[in-house]
């Protein structure tokens, strides 16, 4: 086996820096915490006591570490960390008890390194010998369990952007087969009635699908491309519900300079037109301004009669993806009167984007 070897796939992280340092620092220590030992007499006379106790570190360091190893091996499954830590923990109080009899026995009497009758205490090298071990062993499988928890991280993060995107795209193809619906079926009674007005419809039509396919793979966009959009969207939607549909869009100059996420605006006026009514006498108002860098969108609340159940996916894919670019929250509210939706605005030059791990 190479002494120096590294196993940081198994182990969860590379070791021989740790080892370079750990393991000549601990030597260094032991006789002062654990058998009296003291610096008064200086390094040079202290150095026999640091060396003995170098090499125990080393062999009680090194042979934990390989059979922590071995056991990793053996056990690689979650469901068998219980039976692989007592296992691995019998084995190595096992042999770090051999090592601290034999190699003292080694070095003391044969090779007659040890003369410090000081350090031959059973009851101290026991308590030193298990506090060494142990301590080792705690520390590779904290890091361990670290490595694995920063990796479920990454994964779920993976998977709920995997998940978001999915959605998205779900989102995007039917954007909205209602709305796609709706739009031939005014163009009809436009292309009767106003023939030159239904050219402008298609022409409309086509920027608001040719928006959607160019924004495939973008994560997040300017306010201003997104209000040109929505801008086409309203004309489409202005031709079906004429003045029963008012909106109001108040945004200060600077507001264009910041970015959100494709097609949230989109969603969110999808949202109020579609579980709403839309009369004469009932118009629906759509206001949109910026407060506190949030852009907000408010409708007055009149729920249909009938309403198709909320399945929440449009506000629930925003807050998905909004979580993976920035802390900033949406933030939604219903009243008796209202809903609202603040989505954040995030700035182009440094967008606070979370840095996966």
């Amino acid at each position: 086996m190479n002494f120096w070897r590294n196993r940081s796939d198994i182990l969860g992280f590379d070791d021989r820096l740790f080892r370079l340092i750990g393991i000549p620092l601990l030597g260094f220590l032991v006789p002062l915490l654990f058998f009296g030992a003291g610096l008064q007499d200086g390094l040079v006379a202290y150095l026999p006591k640091w060396l003995e106790a170098t090499i125990f570190t080393i062999a009680f360091w090194e042979g934990s570490r390989f059979i922590l190893i071995q056991m990793r091996r053996r056990f690689p499954r979650e469901a068998q960390v219980r039976w692989r830590i007592a296992v691995q923990t019998m084995l190595i109080t096992v042999y770090a008890i051999g090592v601290n009899f034999g190699l003292g026995y080694l070095l003391s009497e044969v090779i007659v390194i040890c003369q410090y009758p000081e350090v031959r205490n059973t009851t101290i090298m026991m308590v030193s010998t298990m506090t060494i071990t142990y301590l080792i062993m705690g520390i590779y499988e904290a890091a361990y369990f670290y490595r694995k928890w920063i990796n479920a991280l990454v994964d779920k993060e993976r998977f709920e952007r995997e998940a978001a995107q999915s959605q998205l795209e779900g989102l995007r193809s039917q954007v909205n087969p209602h709305f796609l619906f709706n739009s031939l079926n005014t163009l009809v009674y436009m292309i009767k009635g106003d023939p030159d007005g239904a050219v402008s419809f298609v022409q409309r039509m086509s920027k608001v699908y040719r928006y959607i396919l160019e924004i495939r793979d973008r994560e997040l966009i300017s306010l201003q491309e997104e209000l040109d959009f929505l801008d086409n969207y309203l004309f489409l939607l202005k031709q079906r519900f004429e003045d029963n549909l008012q909106v109001s869009i108040e945004l200060p100059a600077n507001a264009t300079d910041y970015q959100i996420l494709p097609l949230s605006l989109q969603m969110l006026f999808e949202n109020a037109i579609k579980h709403n009514v839309i009369s004469t006498r009932q118009p629906l108002h759509i206001r949109v301004w910026v407060e506190n860098q949030k852009l907000i969108v408010k409708n007055n609340l009149q729920p249909k009669s009938q309403a198709e159940p909320s399945t929440r996916v449009g506000l629930d894919n925003i807050r998905h993806r909004y979580a993976f670019l920035t802390r900033e929250e949406v933030e939604v509210l219903t009243t008796q009167q209202s809903f609202i939706v603040a989505i954040p605005l995030l700035s182009v030059k440094a967008p606070a984007l979370k840095i996966e791990a």
